[in-house]
């Protein structure tokens, strides 16, 4: 799909809630790690078609911190299966000039599974084309309650106490991970954020589809982009035809 030269999307941050691997392969009498694979052909294809589009940041939720819930063998396989994507991978995000960067906690990955993390971070740090962000065992909540208590000892340490101070601190502590989210898109069919970027999401464009993730091909990808951009933003303004109606009635 060719979006109109008004529908561009150069310099988006885009989020994607990346959801329904186990039910797709559930619905076709398939192991769950089935849908993880195929899940990862999804992510290959998304990044791509992000670079062609200008995106600038894509952040891809992979594993929350409440994901650790799930069975052992289910984690176990979905690290296999990231260790193999940044293995397979980082050469060709490197040709593409994508940045990757994980966020969330490291201190309770698997050692192999940072090692590779590490690899393909500095292998790829001078991409300039795809800021492209996985968060990992990653909590919205947490980073907040975390960005908060560093700002709360800076601030102590300076002697000040504003609230406004305080807002742009910890703002600029959360922006460092995500970064302020344009679109956010969740597949599978649910409509929750499901505690992921809610901080940097707080006017992003909300956009839930049925398709589950291993489905979501480079048109569900257009499609979304176009419904962003016929959307008006308006971040607690009035509509602008609300607003040309009362210029011309001054």
């Amino acid at each position: 799909m060719k979006l109109p030269e008004s529908m561009q999307s150069k310099g988006l941050n885009v989020a994607i809630i990346m959801d329904g691997n186990g039910r797709w392969a559930a619905r076709r009498g398939l192991p769950r790690v089935a849908g993880h694979r195929a899940g990862i052909a999804s992510v290959r294809r998304i990044v791509e078609h992000a670079v062609d589009r200008g995106i600038a940041r894509l952040t891809l939720y992979a594993f929350s911190s409440d994901n650790w819930r799930r069975p052992a063998s289910e984690i176990q396989s979905i690290f296999w299966l990231l260790r193999a994507f940044l293995r397979l991978e980082t050469q060709r995000l490197l040709r593409r000039g994508v940045r990757l960067q994980t966020i969330g906690r490291r201190d309770r990955l698997p050692k192999p599974v940072l090692r590779e993390i590490e690899k393909a971070e500095s292998a790829t740090a001078t991409g300039k084309c795809l800021h492209l962000c996985v968060a990992l065992d990653y909590s919205s909540q947490e980073s907040i309650a975390r960005a908060a208590v560093g700002v709360t000892e800076s601030l102590t340490n300076i002697g000040s106490s504003s609230l406004d101070i305080f807002k742009l601190m910890l703002t600029q502590a959360l922006m460092m991970e995500g970064g302020e989210v344009d679109l956010l898109i969740r597949t599978g069919g649910e409509k929750r954020l499901s505690d992921f970027l809610l901080w940097e999401s707080a006017y992003a464009e909300l956009l839930f589809t049925d398709c589950m993730w291993p489905e979501f091909d480079k048109n569900d990808f257009d499609a979304a982009l176009e419904e962003f951009h016929r959307r008006e933003r308006r971040f607690g303004g009035l509509p602008t035809a609300t607003l040309q109606s009362a210029a011309s009635t001054v």
